[in-house]
């Protein structure tokens, strides 16, 4: 069987702008639908994502929450209100779709004050949770050293990723690694898709906004793939 399936991630509101393509069998989300820091504020632009997202017209559709989405760590929120909707929300857990065993979580390495963060030392053991026979790993934030050039406080590019990911990733080799949280910036591009001759995997950061330029709406539309099993 094959299956089309479409990853998108970091829309900040502007989901609406959002271009669906055709003949998608599953959707997978990976974070940061939202903008705002008081989760108050936050939780009308998270419901206005949940009821777009549930009328989209494609069976299966995953939710993976991001740093943004301070309603939901709060739980203004439940996954009760994506399961009204038709939304599978997954926060350090699995599901299973026609036989693919789908793994997601919001965590990523502290950053600011941010929600859904933990200190990089103890991250290690949240992704060895990860089951061994996972297809796709579906996360916040990317493993380092793939699609995840960014500014430091000091204005230098470094590979902002999760070392302790990138480890386990290398493990389990799942089909695919899903991301998003590091935007594409000026003259740095991290939306597409990265495979290495040591593994199998394919890293896909799919971002639909371009750091510093919110206002100019979506930049990119998330990246589509062909599964087969």
């Amino acid at each position: 069987m094959k299956y089309n399936i479409l990853h998108f991630s970091d829309t900040h509101n502007k989901h609406r702008e959002f271009i669906v393509p055709n003949n998608i069998d599953i959707a997978i989300f990976s974070g940061d639908c939202s903008n705002p820091m008081d989760p108050y504020k936050n939780e009308t632009e998270v419901r206005d994502f949940i009821k777009w997202y549930g009328s989209l017209d494609i069976k299966y559709k995953i939710f993976v929450a991001g740093n943004h989405d301070s309603s939901i760590e709060k739980r203004l929120i439940s996954k009760f209100d994506f399961a009204a909707e038709g939304i599978i929300y997954l926060e350090n857990d699995f599901t299973e779709i026609e036989g693919i065993k789908i793994w997601g979580s919001p965590i990523t390495p502290t950053f600011g004050n941010w929600s859904f963060m933990k200190n990089r030392s103890k991250l290690h053991d949240l992704w060895q949770t990860i089951p061994e026979d996972t297809d796709i790993i579906v996360v916040h934030g990317p493993p380092q050293g793939v699609l995840d050039l960014s500014f430091n406080r000091e204005n230098q590019l470094e590979y902002c990723g999760c070392k302790a990911l990138t480890k386990r990733v290398k493990q389990i080799e799942p089909k695919y690694c899903m991301f998003g949280h590091i935007h594409n910036g000026d003259n740095v591009i991290n939306t597409g898709t990265r495979t290495f001759v040591d593994h199998k995997t394919i890293y896909s950061n799919a971002t639909c906004i371009t750091d510093r330029q919110f206002h100019k709406g979506l930049t990119s539309f998330g990246n589509v793939f062909e599964y087969e099993r």
